[in-house]
């Protein structure tokens, strides 16, 4: 099938089949005028690869976990991969979750001075925000 028709089928733009064969994701044949030409299977993958996206992983990710799909073989490696990929996850929500409690400290001090009409205290704020070293201070 050509590149407008899987892109159709998959759901996906043909920007991004093109995209997908850059990072060594999806490959093609080339007709003799030069058209891309890709197997039926290769609906099934594309789907995967935007799934994998969607769970957060990388190209470089994807393309080392795609022999695994291509076989449909689970292996011990591929498992250990994926709690990997899982750890590295819950560090980033970690992070997040310290971003959103000082951002809450710093909504809250300036809650609390528009409300009062006192100005920030700045040692409360910047208590809240000095282990990132961001700087950054309501009422300023």
């Amino acid at each position: 099938m050509r590149i407008g028709e899987l892109a159709t089928r998959a759901g996906v733009s043909v920007r991004a089949l093109r995209y997908y064969e850059e990072q060594g994701l999806l490959t093609s044949e080339r007709s003799a005028s030069g058209q891309r030409l890709y197997p039926e299977g290769a609906v099934f993958r594309v789907r995967t690869i935007q799934e994998l996206y969607a769970a957060g992983l990388s190209s470089k990710s994807i393309r080392t976990m795609l022999p695994c799909v291509d076989t449909g073989q689970v292996t011990p490696e591929l498992l250990a991969w994926f709690s990997a990929e899982r750890e590295k996850l819950d560090r980033r929500i970690g992070e997040l979750v310290g971003t959103r409690d000082r951002l809450d400290a710093i909504i809250a001090a300036s809650a609390e001075s528009w409300q009062t009409g006192v100005p920030c205290r700045s040692e409360g704020v910047r208590g809240a925000d000095s282990a990132q070293g961001s700087g950054v201070r309501a009422g300023v």
